[in-house]
């Protein structure tokens, strides 16, 4: 393995670590302490929608992490890629890593019937939707340019699409 394919695997793990692992792991432990306040008969229902809002973040979060990797970067911005990903969940939709840190927020605030985990996902996603709005963005089309700028035209940053964009459909 050569030395950038090192850099991008160990600094996309160590990003998955601190960034996801501190805004969707740490803050709603704190918030929660993880405790489940649920009996039955609605234990089971909401657990079962809460594992499938917390699961479904996760295999998003952790597939879009390795396709940084993979193409020899990472998803933090002092180490990014060459080429600007856009495979895998990026073919559905902008930003599946913050939606999918929502996700797993959201999933943790109704298992743990916490409204102060609610209030934390929507002040997140604020500075999240800011933070994309006023830097992301036009970072990546800095970087990026015109290969960034078609594919923003045709796949929404926040609301999937249904049918995943291929780089053919026409401008």
């Amino acid at each position: 393995m050569n030395a950038v394919r090192v850099r991008a695997w160990a600094g996309t793990m160590i990003f998955l670590a601190l960034a996801p692992g501190i805004v969707a792991g740490l803050i709603p432990w704190l918030l929660t302490g993880w405790r489940i306040p649920w009996s039955p008969p609605w234990l089971v229902p909401v657990a079962i929608v809460s594992v499938l809002l917390i699961g479904s973040g996760v295999v998003v979060l952790l597939d879009a992490f390795i396709r940084f990797a993979r193409a020899d970067g990472t998803p933090a911005p002092p180490v990014p890629t060459a080429h600007l990903v856009v495979i895998g969940p990026y073919r559905f939709v902008r930003n599946p890593m913050y939606l999918a840190v929502l996700a797993i927020i959201l999933g943790q605030a109704l298992l743990f019937a916490s409204t102060a985990t609610v209030i934390y996902a929507a002040l997140a996603f604020a500075a999240v939707f800011l933070f994309v709005r006023f830097y992301e963005e036009p970072t990546l089309a800095a970087t990026y340019g015109d290969e960034y700028r078609r594919y923003r035209r045709h796949v929404r940053g926040w609301m999937p699409r249904l049918r995943p964009w291929t780089d053919a459909e026409k401008a």
